[in-house]
C-alpha cells in the first residue's frame, strides 16, 4: 500500500512542468503531520519527504513535525495566521478536515487563505479488531452490533460525519443499527485508535489500510474487511472485500496545501483547489467518490 501512495504521488511529481522544476527549492523544508506519530497524516508527510528526495526536487530530508488539534484545525490555524510566506513548509491534510473546514469548524480562516498543492494519495478503508477478539469475521462483528450496539466501541481517527464514520456507519445500517446511536469514539489521527484497540479501549478501529501496514505481518492485529469492491492482493488474505450501495469505495483522500499563495514547492498535482465556487474537486476522481459517500447520510 505504501508503494502505491508513493507511485500515485511520484506520477504527480513527474507530470509537473518544467518551468516548475526549474524554480529553486526552499532551503528549508518541513511538512506538518496534523496529528500524533502514526496514522495517514504521518505517512503523508513521509511520503512526500521520500519523493522529493527521489525525484531530485530537494537535497536534504523534509523535515517532519507534528501539530495535533481539531484533526488539522490548530495546525491550520498556526500556519495562517503565525507563518504566512513559508514556501518551504507544507501541511497534511485529509478528506476528514477538508469537511471540517467546510463546515466552517476551523474558525475564521477559509479554504481560500492557503495555497492547495497536490493530492498525495487515496486509501482504502478497513474494519480491523484486535487478534484475540471473539469477533472472526464481520458477520460475527455485525451480528454483535445488531444484539448489542452498546456492546461494540469504535474507534476511527475523525469526528462524526467523516470517511471513518461513514465506514462504520455504513456496517451499522447493515445491521439494522442507528448509525447516530453507535458507540463511536473520535480520535486525533489514524495511529491513536490502532493504539486504543491495541490496549483494548475500543473493540474496532474503522480507519485507512495504510494504517494497518505496520501491523498486517504481526499477530496483534485482524482486519476484517477491505472496502474495495475486489479482494486486494495477497498482503490481506484474511480480509472481505466490501460493496456499498452508495459508493464502490470509501477510504481517505491525503492532500497538502501551504500557507505561501506563491509557493513553488514541486508537488501539485493539477492545481486543484477546493474552491468555495466549486461542489467537488474537478480532476480527483477518488475524492468525489469520497463526497458521494458522504452525502448519501
Amino acid at each position: 500500500m505504501k508503494k502505491q501512495l508513493l507511485r500515485t504521488l511520484t506520477a504527480s511529481i513527474l507530470l509537473m512542468s518544467t518551468s516548475v522544476l526549474a524554480q529553486e527549492a526552499p532551503s528549508r523544508t518541513e511538512c506538518i503531520a496534523p496529528a500524533k506519530p502514526g496514522g495517514g497524516f504521518d505517512l503523508t508527510c513521509k511520503l512526500i519527504q521520500v519523493s522529493l528526495l527521489e525525484t531530485g526536487a530537494i537535497e536534504k530530508p523534509m523535515r517532519v513535525t507534528y501539530m495535533p488539534g481539531g484533526v488539522g484545525a490548530v495546525a491550520y490555524n498556526a500556519i495562517v495566521a503565525q507563518r504566512p510566506g513559508e514556501p518551504g513548509t507544507v501541511v497534511a491534510f485529509s478528506g476528514g478536515s477538508l469537511l471540517n473546514l467546510s463546515q466552517g469548524k476551523f474558525g475564521r480562516y477559509g479554504v481560500d487563505d492557503v495555497r492547495w498543492l497536490a493530492s498525495v494519495g487515496t486509501d482504502y478503508g478497513m474494519i480491523a479488531v484486535r487478534a484475540d477478539s471473539p469477533w472472526k469475521t464481520l458477520k460475527d462483528l455485525m451480528m454483535a452490533m445488531e444484539k448489542d450496539p452498546n456492546s461494540v466501541v469504535i474507534g476511527a481517527g475523525a469526528s462524526i460525519g467523516s470517511q471513518d464514520w461513514m465506514k462504520s456507519a455504513l456496517l451499522a445500517q447493515k445491521a439494522n443499527v442507528d448509525p447516530h446511536k453507535m458507540r463511536y469514539v473520535a480520535f486525533e489521527g489514524g495511529g491513536e485508535p490502532v493504539t486504543a484497540l491495541m490496549g483494548n479501549h475500543v473493540q474496532v478501529v474503522s480507519g485507512d489500510l495504510s494504517e494497518m501496514v505496520p501491523y498486517l505481518g504481526g499477530d496483534k492485529i485482524r482486519v476484517l474487511a477491505v472496502f474495495s469492491d475486489k479482494r486486494l492482493p495477497a498482503s490481506l488474505p484474511m480480509s472481505l472485500p466490501l460493496k456499498s450501495r452508495a459508493t464502490t469505495w470509501c477510504g481517505q483522500l491525503f492532500a497538502a496545501f501551504t500557507s505561501d499563495r506563491k509557493s513553488a514547492m514541486p508537488i501539485t498535482s493539477g492545481g486543484w483547489t477546493p474552491s468555495r465556487n466549486s461542489s467537488k474537486p474537478t480532476n480527483l476522481k477518488s475524492s468525489a467518490i469520497c463526497a458521494a459517500c458522504l452525502s448519501s447520510t
